[in-house]
């Protein structure tokens, strides 16, 4: 079993909140993190059992009434259950009394929201980030750079390594196969059901045959500005149903939408968000890449290597102390900055990707222009790129190292 970083922070939460979600995508490891968090004390139960879930769905106040502290597993299957947890909560205040996993995320449902506020925390649980695949501790990126600093010294050049490691992904049983015709396999049956079983519990989607598709070509546009209606187009979809229909696969932690980072400094700024898979492995087995279409064509790296680094920071983000946003920069003029971060106190920290070796100093045209926005909150910006070597391109900007972000 791996070790996760998020177990530290769930087990600071359930020591002074009454009920705790562990929120991710199917297949990330949430059960296995859960299960290895319990005692003898709390009573597990899965809604992917049939018995159990009709169970909850008949009587959820009489299920939960028996449970002094349980682990409920897959919770957005039995919406109803969380009524009946407030209830029990209200009565019994102690913390730790529930920790549930859901592979949907419920905050964005108004009902789940109004209802537990106040008495839940959520954690979120991606696939596995490259220091966990590797077992090295909790990375120090993200507080090097909102300190103003580049990363410590020690990271590594990649070279054709960095290619299997981006498209391997972070799943952990699709790490598990060792032939790329596996892991395909495993992750066409993942699609299959997690359209089949996920989206129809969690919204009524009139035209659920055109969801592997819809998700196919919203692959293609992974790490672009997202446009609905051309999405939709060809799937016979108006912007408007595209638009919810992504919004379920958001819900469910396959993609994410990034918005667009505004300042008042500058007016010329693109305001359409950037679409981007939150796992790299998937996305590079929805468009059918191996390394040896990569070695082949280099120019299909770019867009699943940016989702790789996204889905890294991201998990980053979520062990950090701090509550960070993400958004990306885009001017008229195409200068960009493919990652903002922005931490509490407003500080301001910019990532471009680079697949390649080299950086040149027209690579910070982004980064510069986010400077001059951002001011005196601007901490840091750098191009990450494969290589050893953090090399200086002026105040506060640096060519890092990919292998930055886990080493």
């Amino acid at each position: 079993m791996f070790r996760r970083h998020a177990a530290d922070r769930i087990l600071i939460a359930l020591s002074d909140t009454r009920v705790v979600l562990l929120a991710g995508p199917r297949q990330a490891g949430k059960t296995t993190l859960a299960r290895s968090l319990s005692n003898e004390k709390r009573t597990y139960l899965t809604l992917d059992d049939a018995t159990t879930l009709a169970a909850a769905r008949a009587d959820p106040a009489g299920l939960v009434r028996e449970l002094e502290q349980a682990i409920i597993d897959e919770i957005q299957r039995a919406p109803e259950l969380l009524l009946a947890i407030k209830e029990s909560v209200d009565r019994d205040t102690r913390p730790g009394r529930f920790l549930l996993t859901g592979s949907a995320n419920l905050m964005t449902m108004p009902s789940v929201a109004d209802s537990l506020a106040g008495r839940m925390e959520t954690i979120r649980l991606m696939p596995l980030a490259q220091s966990e695949i590797l077992e090295q501790p909790t990375p120090r990126f993200l507080a090097s750079l909102f300190a103003g600093n580049a990363p410590s010294p020690g990271a590594l050049r990649l070279g054709a390594d960095l290619i299997e490691l981006v498209l391997a992904g972070g799943y952990p049983e699709a790490l598990q196969r060792k032939s790329w015709a596996r892991r395909q396999d495993w992750y066409n049956n993942y699609v299959e059901a997690v359209v089949g079983r996920d989206v129809r519990d969690i919204s009524n989607i009139d035209q659920l045959d055109r969801m592997p598709r819809l998700l196919h070509a919203l692959a293609e546009h992974s790490g672009r500005l997202i446009n609905h209606a051309g999405i939709g187009a060809s799937l016979g979809l108006n912007h408007v149903t595209t638009q919810k229909y992504t919004g379920v696969f958001e819900q469910l932690f396959l993609v994410r939408t990034l918005p667009s980072w505004h300042n008042n400094a500058l007016k010329r700024l693109t305001k359409k968000p950037k679409l981007h898979f939150l796992d790299s492995g998937l996305l590079a087995a929805m468009r059918k890449l191996t390394p040896e279409r990569i070695a082949a064509d280099r120019s299909n790296f770019g867009a699943v290597l940016e989702t790789f680094v996204f889905a890294e920071v991201l998990k980053l983000s979520g062990w950090s102390d701090d509550r960070i946003s993400l958004s990306h920069f885009r001017d008229k003029e195409q200068d960009e900055v493919d990652i903002v971060l922005e931490d509490q106190d407003g500080r301001i920290v910019g990532l471009e990707v680079k697949a390649s070796a080299t950086v040149r100093n027209e690579d910070f045209a982004g980064l510069r222009k986010l400077a001059s926005a951002a001011g005196s909150r601007f901490a840091f910006g750098a191009v990450l790129y494969d290589h050893e070597q953090i090399v200086p391109f002026g105040d506060r900007l640096a060519a890092t190292p990919l292998s930055s972000l886990w080493t």
